[in-house]
């Protein structure tokens, strides 16, 4: 199994950037796609971004062009470059790995449906 911690979250007016990690540890080796995902007070989680095993990405179209996800193999961190950030932005942000490439293709990421293993999350706030 692989473990999950993410950091980097806080607080940024809007117009602000921040940027996001999520140390994987474990069995990382067999993972075919890695995310960020986001929830608001009040609001269904949601899919941010996704990075497959081959590196090929997907943006919800909410940040499409704002933030950038990548990933250190070496490293074994997942990041989410967020930049531009709007007040609509601020939820606990979530990172989620998993190993069925079927789940990483279905679809289901953007609705924050799909995969198995996720961290604890990380608060973001954008102030206006």
């Amino acid at each position: 199994q692989v473990q999950l911690v993410e950091s980097g979250g806080g607080s940024v007016q809007a117009g602000g950037s921040l940027r996001l990690s999520c140390a994987a540890s474990g069995y990382t080796y067999s993972l075919a796609c890695m995310g960020w995902f986001r929830q608001a007070p009040g609001k269904e989680r949601e899919g941010v971004a996704l990075v497959h095993s081959a590196g090929s990405t997907t943006y919800a179209d909410s940040v499409k062009g704002r933030f950038t996800i990548s990933q250190d193999s070496a490293k074994n961190t997942l990041y989410l470059q967020m930049n531009s950030l709007k007040p609509e932005d601020t939820a606990m942000y979530y990172c989620a790995a998993e190993y069925s490439p079927s789940s990483c293709s279905s679809g289901l990421w953007r609705f924050g449906r799909g995969f198995r293993y996720w961290g604890q999350g990380t608060q973001v706030t954008v102030s206006s």
